[in-house]
């Protein structure tokens, strides 16, 4: 009797080599409330909330340790549910994570159903199949007004990029050794089309944007890579196709949770804005909308039952609505990117609202409003203030006090254990804040400057020292610049200069959003 004839479980998924350890703010169900109110949608309150094909768990694990919602999973790779699993138990947090596969969790008679349910970077990577089975899923356990979250690569910003793709999976396929596992297949796969484009094919002619491209694929992470490019399914999707795909679990198209696409003014030119405005059919608004901006990600919402809210019922919601700035004031860029390029923000405008959120603390829009009032800002322009700030993760969507409370606890617990796993690397640059319900960027160093405020340590000197010793002990070296800096004093005053950075900036940030 053989055992090879078992199914391979990957399903032609990358398993051998780790996916990132991101955080991804869409899964942010508060996000979601924001995009769907300025759409004029009602937003359901989150109790119940699923994040299918959650990778290392970051996400879902802030999520669950930030908010009130209970929440559930899967992700395949039993190392990365371990993973997963090992945050929520360090924030002390009930969520119910597995290794299952779609075919398996999605049929589990023990699940609740759910108001949310999140799928970043996995709709294009896996089968028509498994697709099938996450629309049945949708179909019986989202609540009705309850929202999908998706994340797919789309057309046509794909279409050039596309063949490029194909190529490097092929050579990874047909020319590397397997026994070299999937980091040998992409370092194969770059070195080989490099020499291809080298040689100046008519394919890159034609698609001279091909080449800059490939360059930026040359600089990023091997994991990524090869969890991006070397699977053995992958298809972009039209939006319209994608519509199709999800009818029978009968929820509508939204909104966009990439919260900058809803200002028109940066994305699309006047003739564009004028010929979208004339058509009544949503799907074909998004296809041709697709087309103008060349569209190759889309982060999308979906409701069950979509309810449009009063002008005045609308208004209400979105003045109660509060958020906070998570960047330090003096970091705060005053330009967005649009499809159309960079756009200027209106200091007279941004300036008096920034200034009166640099305390970090969170404010209702009615609150911004009155105390702008008298510098002649609208509510409508402290309205696309907060969606453009936030968009650009310069604010964030914050919580009620309460629920702030309630999740303090499990956010300090969590916030411990990965300051402490920073002691020996920096994979996870996060921190989760109660105050927004999810995390917010912080690296290495200055997680251990925050472990060294928490450990009592009163000045950046102080805080520079404590950090040394945590890497002499280890034998880490600084590198700046390219250079790795060799003698103690180089490596005590470059981390002198990083805590001086932090406590002129992050360290309030991190005080004020209630991480330290």
């Amino acid at each position: 009797m053989s055992l090879s004839g078992n199914a391979d479980w990957t399903a032609g998924y990358v398993a051998d080599i780790n996916y990132t350890h991101g955080y991804y703010t869409e899964l942010n169900p508060l996000r979601a409330r924001l995009a769907l109110l300025n759409a004029g949608l009602a937003a359901p309150e989150i109790a119940t909330a699923c994040e299918l094909g959650f990778g290392q768990g970051v996400s879902v694990a802030v999520h669950a340790a930030a908010s009130e919602a209970h929440w559930c999973g899967t992700d395949f790779n039993p190392a990365q549910a371990g993973h997963a699993q090992s945050l929520c138990r360090a924030a002390e947090v009930g969520a119910h994570l597995t290794d299952q596969a779609f075919a398996e969790f999605c049929s589990r008679s023990d699940l609740p159903d759910f108001d949310y349910i999140g799928l970043h970077g996995i709709w294009t990577w896996i089968s028509d199949e498994n697709r099938a089975v996450i629309v049945d899923f949708i179909r019986r356990k989202l609540k009705v007004g309850g929202i999908v979250y998706v994340s797919y690569n789309t057309l046509p910003g794909w279409a050039a990029g596309a063949p490029l793709r194909h190529l490097m999976t092929e050579v990874g396929a047909s020319m590397t050794s397997p026994a070299g596992g999937s980091t040998a297949r992409v370092e194969g796969a770059l070195g080989l089309v490099d020499k291809v484009l080298a040689t100046n094919p008519a394919y890159v002619r034609t698609n001279p944007g091909v080449k800059e491209r490939f360059e930026r694929l040359k600089t990023q992470n091997r994991a990524y890579l090869a969890h991006e490019y070397f699977n053995r399914d992958w298809q972009p999707m039209h939006v319209a196709d994608m519509a199709r795909w999800l009818a029978p679990a009968k929820v509508s198209f939204a909104a966009s949770c990439h919260l900058l696409d809803a200002i028109q003014a940066i994305n699309l030119t006047a003739e564009q804005q004028a010929l979208l405005g004339e058509l009544p059919d949503p799907m074909l608004r998004e296809t041709l909308r697709d087309y103008c901006v060349n569209q190759q990600f889309r982060r999308d919402l979906w409701v069950k039952g979509p309810r449009r809210l009063s002008a005045l019922d609308q208004s209400d919601a979105l003045r109660a609505l509060r958020i906070a700035l998570v960047v330090p004031r003096g970091e705060v860029k005053m330009t967005v990117q649009g499809a159309l390029g960079e756009a200027n923000l209106a200091a007279a405008i941004y300036g008096p609202i920034l200034d009166h959120l640099a305390d970090h603390r969170a404010r209702s829009l009615a609150e911004i409003e009155a105390h702008v009032r008298d510098r002649g800002i609208t509510f409508g322009q402290v309205m696309q203030a907060a969606l453009i700030l936030t968009g650009a993760n310069v604010t964030a969507v914050a919580q009620e006090p309460g629920a702030i409370a309630k999740v303090k606890k499990r956010t300090d617990r969590l916030n411990a254990h990965l300051m402490l796993k920073a002691r020996g690397s920096g994979e996870i640059g996060y921190l989760a804040s109660p105050v927004t319900g999810g995390a917010l960027t912080v690296p290495r160093f200055q997680q251990l400057f925050a472990l060294a405020v928490r450990a009592g340590r009163k000045t950046p000197a102080d805080w520079a020292d404590f950090t040394l010793e945590i890497l002499s002990a280890q034998g880490q070296k600084l590198v700046t610049d390219g250079r790795t800096l060799e003698t103690v004093e180089e490596n005590r005053a470059e981390l002198r200069r990083q805590a001086d950075a932090f406590a002129a900036g992050p360290l309030a940030l991190l005080r004020g959003l209630e991480v330290i």
